[in-house]
């Protein structure tokens, strides 16, 4: 097997991500984390996040239906999932977020759960890349951990 093709394919990926503002430099940093003794500390991290970021999102849809129009208390749960998108540098979740955020200080219902389909989407997708991503890295061994895009 070719890992330093497979390298190069992760850091092509990575940059891609970065390119298409899936994910900014607090990703980086969350990698920059990892050393020999926590080589998966960066996957380990973005696991929990999905983990998280799936409780908070049902919690959302439950404020969503529990509490019609209560924008303070729907802010409140979408400001802790924008918290979670901000610590491992999920991008364009966390602009979604913040336009949730918008639509509920203006006191939009309509354009809060379209924006909140937006969330849930790039969740999704978000979840599918960083999947491969890290998958990718796993095939091309440990040296692969260490691809970093030129931005």
């Amino acid at each position: 097997m070719d890992y330093s093709n497979l390298r190069r394919q992760a850091a092509s990926m990575k940059k891609s991500l970065f390119d298409q503002g899936y994910l900014d430099e607090q990703f980086c940093q969350v990698e920059d984390l990892q050393d020999e003794a926590s080589p998966n500390f960066a996957e380990e991290v973005v696991t929990l996040f999905f983990k998280d970021s799936a409780r908070l999102i049902s919690n959302i849809e439950q404020a969503l239906e529990k509490y019609p129009k209560d924008f303070n208390r729907w802010d409140a749960c979408m400001q802790q999932l924008k918290g979670s998108c901000s610590s491992i540098g999920a991008s364009r979740m966390k602009i979604e977020c913040m336009s949730f955020r918008d639509y509920c200080g203006q006191g939009n219902a309509e354009g809060c759960m379209k924006s909140f389909q937006k969330v849930k989407r790039e969740h999704g997708v978000l979840r599918q890349k960083l999947e491969a991503y890290f998958q990718l890295l796993r095939q091309a061994g440990p040296a692969g951990a260490a691809t970093r895009p030129s931005m």
